[in-house]
């Protein structure tokens, strides 16, 4: 033990001599340097001294040397990304080891970034839902890209696909990451477009750039911006003084652009007098009106009904029902006499008045038109 222990320390040693810079990704066999001639040995002393490479702590042999030439060569692929994930500097310790004497020379490969990774986006697909209410200016956050490599190959800006409603703003963070985040600039309208899909595009700054992309979907959420709209503004109708009850006056319909509840749609009679409240059903869904009382047209020969369409957040409009009632012959003239001599005198003259009859009939026009005689 003791032996062993003098020999050791006995050995040529060299720290931090020599550093090479070499690039991540170089192919196999190529020329990080000539470490002989940085070192100032002899290249026969290699060949004599059994030289080796080796890697501290007992890593992967990344480079060898070439006894004939005195040169170090990439012997396996060099990641820096799986060697040192996003550490500044990426170190990697080495030892040239000759025999006969022992000697050791610890020398640095400093790996080097490449931009050899595309910036990457968590998900393929960015979902939001948005009320078509929100307000120009509101904001939404938008995913990070990550990009393995560091430094300017890492993600530097982000890019939006030109569209009518959003822009986008790049943020940066103390730490130099990037973010983005959706700015609402022209506001949504769901009745004119439910869904709105836009391209995010990330890009580093290597040369030439790498970039990815992540699609964002946009659902349009329906706000009661909307009020229902009847298809007409005035429903006339014609119904016979004579209709019976249930018949079916008219249907009256209104829609609602928005959805769901926002667009479900209450039929009610606005202010009615007493008479009609007992004339007129309708249906609060349908919008069908029906006839539950008598019509007389000698009393009304023509009604007005205000009709209420009302949606699921209290949005309301307005239209009317004018039903004109057709007169029916249902009514008998009716004879009164205003006025009669009696008795008449058998001297009276020809042409002389002796009574007058008043005849009316309620009916209107051919209906209410008389012919008198007597018998």
């Amino acid at each position: 033990m003791f032996g062993f222990l003098f020999f050791v320390l006995m050995a040529h040693t060299a720290y931090g001599d020599v550093s090479y810079s070499v690039p991540e990704e170089m192919k196999r066999g190529s020329v990080i340097g000539n470490i002989a001639k940085d070192l100032g040995l002899d290249v026969n002393r290699l060949s004599s001294g059994n030289a080796r490479i080796d890697t501290e702590g007992n890593r992967k042999r990344y480079c060898d040397i070439n006894l004939n030439t005195g040169e170090l060569i990439v012997a396996e692929r060099i990641d820096r990304e799986g060697l040192c994930g996003k550490k500044a500097s990426c170190v990697m310790k080495q030892e040239l080891v000759l025999e006969n004497p022992l000697e050791l020379h610890r020398f640095i490969l400093n790996i080097q970034d490449m931009n050899d990774n595309s910036p990457l986006f968590k998900q393929t697909l960015i979902n939001f839902e948005m009320s078509e209410s929100a307000v120009k200016g509101s904001r939404y956050l938008l995913d990070e890209a990550h990009d393995a490599d560091i430094g300017v190959n890492s993600v530097q800006t982000y890019i939006l696909q030109h569209n009518d409603h959003f822009l986008l703003n790049v943020v940066t963070r103390e730490n130099g990451r990037k973010y983005g985040e959706l700015m609402l600039y022209r506001e949504l309208d769901r009745e004119q477009q439910k869904e709105v899909t836009l391209i995010l595009t990330a890009v580093d700054g290597g040369t030439p750039p790498r970039s990815g992309t992540v699609a964002i979907h946009v659902t349009v959420l329906d706000a009661n911006d909307n009020a229902p709209v009847f298809s007409q503004a005035v429903y006339k109708v014609s119904l016979p003084e004579n209709a019976p009850l249930d018949t079916v006056v008219v249907t009256v319909i209104a829609t609602d652009i928005d959805e769901g509840h926002n667009g479900e749609v209450m039929y009610e009679f606005g202010h009615l007098p007493e008479t009609h409240v007992k004339t007129f059903s309708l249906d609060s869904l349908s919008g069908e009106i029906k006839l539950t009382g008598l019509l007389d047209y000698e009393e009304e020969s023509s009604i007005e009904l205000h009709i209420q369409a009302k949606d699921g957040q209290g949005l309301a409009s307005y239209s009317a029902v004018v039903i004109d009632v057709v007169d029916i012959n249902d009514n008998v003239p009716l004879i009164m006499i205003k006025s009669l001599k009696i008795p008449v005198p058998e001297n009276v003259l020809p042409g002389t008045e002796v009574g007058i009859i008043n005849v009316q009939d309620r009916d209107s026009e051919n209906n209410g038109q008389v012919r008198c005689s007597i018998q």
